[in-house]
């Protein structure tokens, strides 16, 4: 146990609270800026499970924030590069690395026999699908989102409102370090919060951050933040969907190009957003409506159109980049 002695002396923590880190088991998705400090710091915590997953591979721009790779690991499935480094900083914990993307066909599954869900995934889809099943499941769920100089970090579901109830509309855009740029730094100040707030958690510490907000500024070094415990949850809602449970009975809009992919269904029309106004197609009363994009955004935007003439179910896919390592 010497390894753990001034972790023990925490008194908030104590022996009691590092054996409860020991027992516990988290899924971390995403292996990238977010998830290396947040694996770093639980896995030396003592943490006693870490199932991680990832579809990516560690690439020559990462470096400068991904702090988990090296070169030597160029080309390597993420998930498996990290799981290696992991075990030769602490060989106690156990890491399941899985080089899959996770979906909503696959969300029950990982999240299966878990104890907290970490957000680390820099995905405007991947975070609503994993709040509502956090939410359904009663498991927490700690979701952050980090572009350019700024980012923040919330602790959501298992008692406390879910990340819809925090972000009900649609964010302006899908921003993500790719498409907006970030500085290495930023990423490791809110994945260091994150990993903060799992060991809140897990070790039982109080007050606990379920229900609380923090916001991280760079540019004049600003820490902000509030509490959203009782903030509601939104009626209208629509949830992300698997590819594969696509009827053919549906309602199904590909917002996407021709240049871009594909029509994701025979059945489906090539509309963008603005066409499914109250003149436009719309389903008829017994169907689902089913809306396609790459990254959610514009299903989430055509959906908020359709809603406000059409009152039946309503289904969002994103299909992610066509360009990507396959599941």
């Amino acid at each position: 146990m010497s390894r753990y002695l001034r972790q023990i002396a925490v008194p908030e923590l104590g022996a009691e609270g590092h054996e409860l880190l020991r027992k516990s088991h988290v899924l971390v998705v995403g292996a990238g800026g977010l998830g290396a400090p947040v694996l770093q710091y639980l896995a030396g915590a003592g943490v006693g499970r870490i199932r991680l997953v990832d579809p990516d591979r560690a690439d020559l721009s990462n470096l400068h924030r991904q702090i988990l790779f090296r070169e030597d690991d160029l080309g390597q499935p993420k998930a498996l590069a990290a799981a290696a480094t992991l075990h030769a900083l602490n060989p106690d914990c156990r890491i399941e690395a899985l080089h899959i993307a996770l979906r909503p066909a696959n969300v029950a599954a990982l999240c299966d026999g878990v104890d907290l869900v970490l957000d680390c995934a820099d995905s405007f889809a991947v975070s609503y699908i994993l709040s509502d099943h956090c939410f359904d499941a009663d498991l927490p769920l700690i979701s952050a989102s980090v572009t350019g100089l700024s980012g923040h970090v919330g602790a959501f579901c298992a008692g406390a409102p879910s990340l819809r109830a925090v972000f009900p509309d649609l964010p302006q855009r899908a921003g993500s370090c790719a498409e907006d740029g970030v500085l290495g730094p930023v990423v490791g100040t809110i994945g260091t919060l994150q990993a903060q707030m799992a060991l809140h958690i897990l070790g039982r510490i109080t007050p606990s951050p379920l229900g609380r907000f923090i916001t991280y500024d760079a540019q004049d070094f600003r820490f902000g933040g509030f509490h959203f415990m009782g903030a509601p949850e939104p009626e209208h809602a629509p949830r992300f969907i698997d590819p594969c449970t696509i009827c053919d009975t549906d309602f199904i809009v590909d917002l996407r190009s021709a240049d871009e992919a594909p029509l994701a269904h025979q059945a489906a029309l090539r509309l963008s957003a603005d066409d499914l106004t109250p003149t436009g197609p719309k389903p008829a009363n017994d169907q689902r409506a089913v809306l396609c994009c790459r990254s959610g955004l514009r299903a989430w935007t055509a959906a908020e159109t359709l809603a406000t003439h059409w009152r039946g179910p309503i289904s969002l896919v994103a299909f992610g980049d066509p360009t990507g390592d396959p599941e």
